[in-house]
């Protein structure tokens, strides 16, 4: 049996983006055993993935905030055990920071990875045995299933995600409905406000009720304003992860910032438009078999009725 360890721990939009890779190994190498390292937040969702035989959670974030804890150094050697029970004929590091490679290099076997160019961490290469180079051009879906294919020596098919819709939440609405991703860490990926209320005021005319989901309570009063100023608005109470993957899995649009989230509605097939306020869509763009649109750059926020004409072909 071949046994692969996919090393890709962080963040949500590029753990989503590392799944079509498990299909295409999945694919070409049926009876192998699949084993994915990711940081335990996202855990569920790789779990999700039925060619996925074994689930690593890792723990660095919170390691980093509980280094000085016994409970944090026990964990840590529980997870060195683990990677060494077996050896791995390859271990393949999506994620080309010196910190990915050295959890990579806790396992038993070959590291590949990006090359020096590609990599966002150059130092991290040198842990590698084979390397891969980029275009800038080339999105990020194609390089990270390129890497283990050029390791393993197949060639990739369709593009598949892998995932089956989770279930609706509770939290849903019971008529059609619109997601709109409104919130993100990084303060200049964000859209105006005024310019969400535009759009979900076209959505409520169209019959599309705007559900605004958060995640911290910046984000619960920046989703409350909006929902005070669009009619029939709602905003659900704090989602997991699953549940809000059913969320947009059951919805009639997604419209949304560049976040994992969002590309999470393109590898579920969900209608998806993305709106790149302060991030590169070139290589970063929602990727999938589904309806999709984007619009905007850096320092080039879209009009709202550029989204509007964009969310009007599937809405």
């Amino acid at each position: 049996m071949t046994r692969v360890l996919l090393t890709r721990m962080s963040s949500l939009g590029d753990v989503i983006h590392t799944l079509p890779a498990a299909t295409d190994l999945r694919r070409a190498l049926p009876q192998a055993q699949l084993d994915w390292i990711v940081e335990e937040d996202y855990a569920p969702l790789v779990r999700l993935h039925p060619g996925v035989t074994r689930v690593v959670p890792i723990a660095l974030r919170r390691w980093r905030r509980q280094w000085w804890r016994r409970s944090a150094w026990r964990e840590i050697a529980a997870l060195r055990r683990r990677l060494r029970e077996q050896r791995y004929d390859a271990i393949i590091d999506t994620q080309g920071l010196l910190k990915s490679a050295l959890v990579a290099r806790l396992a038993r076997g070959p590291v590949h990875g990006f090359g020096p160019r590609t990599a966002r961490e150059p130092l991290a290469t040198r842990l590698y045995r084979t390397h891969a180079e980029f275009s800038p051009a080339d999105h990020k879906v194609e390089r990270y299933r390129q890497v283990p294919a050029r390791a393993l020596g197949y060639t990739p098919g369709a593009l598949d995600y892998g995932l089956a819709a989770p279930p609706r939440p509770a939290a849903a609405p019971a008529g059609r409905y619109a997601v709109l991703l409104h919130s993100t860490a990084r303060a200049d990926k964000l859209w105006g406000e005024a310019h969400w209320i535009e759009l979900g005021r076209w959505l409520q005319a169209r019959g599309l009720a705007a559900v605004l989901p958060w995640g911290s309570d910046a984000e619960r009063a920046r989703a409350q304003r909006l929902a005070a100023a669009i009619p029939q608005a709602a905003v659900p109470p704090r989602l997991a992860l699953l549940e809000a993957a059913g969320l947009i899995a059951h919805a009639a649009l997604v419209v949304g910032v560049d976040t994992g989230l969002m590309h999470l509605a393109a590898a579920l097939r969900v209608p998806v438009v993305g709106v790149f306020c302060g991030s590169e869509p070139l290589d970063a763009h929602p990727l999938g078999t589904g309806p999709i649109a984007f619009a905007g750059a850096p320092g080039r926020p879209p009009p709202p009725r550029e989204i509007i004409g964009l969310a009007e072909r599937f809405a």
